[in-house]
């Protein structure tokens, strides 16, 4: 009976689902461009509702399966599911402290670039590092390759980290001749690169780890969520521990907490060194100083439904990209349009727009005339990060604006339109014919 109820109550989810996408419409001018969006169908709201009535709330058996599958996106064999891609950063970075590894102590030096999101930063700051700060590119808004090898023989670095920024890569080439010449570890932020490549090979699949956000404006979504990615097993296990407490045990799900002995079927064990000889619940035993920072259930069982639809995904991510570099390839005079580096396959998480010097008209008197037209736009993240409120006590905002003039530029004149799978052509050519309006009074 309760079967028979469960089944009902999943068909009439799916439905609700596909009437009200159904009924959807999009009429220009009336209704929002939006940035980005979740690429879902009734498959993701099934999965969820389903979960949740089994009544398993926390990480699973559906989290341990996506922790199977989702490794080899970035070509890596082991990973960790999180609940947000910044917490993915941060056991990342936590996880070089770890006395079974690396054992990193405070005051490592971290080399990284000034522009970006601040959770690529913020880590290194969280655990007691020192970051190092390079400046970017104008024209890809990536780390400087160049200026990234001076800092190296200036200090004695030993990460380096970075996000490939909207899913392009620098030159990866370029990057891990820097790693094995002076022996750094690379910590690989891709947020936003799911599905990009380096001649064919997965960004991600480089460094010694890799973070995933599964943010509802990212390639694909649970809600919130990430991931760290590595093919070292020992990392792997260390990132666990990071994520549940600290704890040494790393048992999940139902099943998992019915075994008298856990799945390593020696749960009651000698495990405290300073106590010989006395049995402990490797349940409580803790080998790190750890955070919890576990994603439920619920939102895995919907991530190993988008897993199915990445390749849609990345092909309308690319579609999209085309079409708005399309429309703007008449402004070049304008605009610092993106390009792909030469060797990579970007699955693009957003369109930039780098407003060109002696423009007739600044990024806010744009980005004003497309949000009054209801076209959704963002900025270049943080931006130079040094000149944000949080971090004023760092750097001297003068230093932080006359040093990274790249970094600044952006910040003041780089804008993003979204290539979301959720953008429909019929939009994007809205959007083409606003920034006809707009442009063309210049010429």
């Amino acid at each position: 009976m309760v079967d028979k109820k469960l089944e009902s109550i999943l068909a009439s989810v799916e439905e609700y689902i596909n009437e009200k996408q159904a009924e959807k419409s999009w009429e220009a001018g009336k209704d929002f461009v939006n940035y980005a969006g979740n690429y879902f169908d009734h498959k993701e709201y099934v999965a969820g509702v389903q979960s949740l009535l089994g009544g398993w709330l926390a990480m699973g058996m559906e989290s341990r399966k996506f922790e199977k599958f989702f490794p080899p996106q970035f070509g890596k064999q082991y990973g960790i599911l999180t609940n947000s891609g910044s917490s993915a950063n941060l056991l990342m970075m936590s996880s070089l402290t770890s006395k079974r590894t690396q054992n990193l102590p405070k005051g490592t030096k971290v080399l990284m670039p000034i522009a970006g999101f601040p959770t690529t930063l913020n880590p290194t700051l969280q655990v007691g590092f020192e970051p190092v700060f390079v400046d970017i590119e104008l024209d890809t808004l990536n780390i400087d390759i160049t200026g990234a090898e001076e800092l190296i023989k200036q200090h004695d670095i030993k990460v380096i980290t970075f996000a490939h920024v909207l899913g392009n890569p620098p030159n990866m080439d370029d990057v891990m001749t820097l790693v094995e010449k002076y022996n750094l570890i690379l910590l690989e932020d891709c947020c936003d690169a799911l599905g990009s490549t380096w001649h064919d090979k997965p960004l991600g699949s480089f460094g010694l780890m890799a973070s995933c956000s599964f943010y509802p404006a990212h390639h694909m979504t649970m809600g919130e969520g990430g991931f760290v990615a590595t093919s070292d097993k020992l990392q792997e296990t260390i990132l666990t521990s990071f994520r549940e407490w600290g704890r040494g045990c790393y048992c999940v799900g139902p099943h998992a907490n019915k075994l008298k002995n856990g799945t390593c079927g020696k749960r009651f064990s000698e495990w405290i060194p300073t106590l010989p000889g006395e049995t402990f619940d490797h349940k409580y035993t803790y080998d790190e100083i750890g955070y919890n920072l576990k994603p439920i259930e619920l939102q895995s069982a919907m991530g190993v439904q988008q897993l199915d639809k990445l390749p849609e995904i990345h092909r309308r991510r690319r579609e999209n990209f085309a079409q708005l570099r399309a429309i703007y390839a008449k402004w070049e005079e304008y605009f610092i349009l993106p390009n792909a580096q030469p060797g990579s396959d970007p699955s693009w998480f957003a369109f930039p727009l780098t407003i060109r010097e002696g423009a007739p008209f600044n990024r806010m008197e744009y980005v004003d005339f497309l949000e009054t037209n209801l076209i959704q736009t963002r900025p270049y993240f943080a931006g130079n990060i040094m000149l944000q409120p949080a971090y004023s006590h760092l750097m001297d905002p003068a230093d932080a604006r006359d040093n990274f003039p790249c970094a600044t530029h952006a910040m003041l004149n780089t804008m993003f339109h979204g290539t979301s799978p959720v953008i429909t052509t019929q939009q994007i050519e809205y959007i083409g014919s606003k920034a006809d309006e707009f442009l063309s009074k210049f010429q």
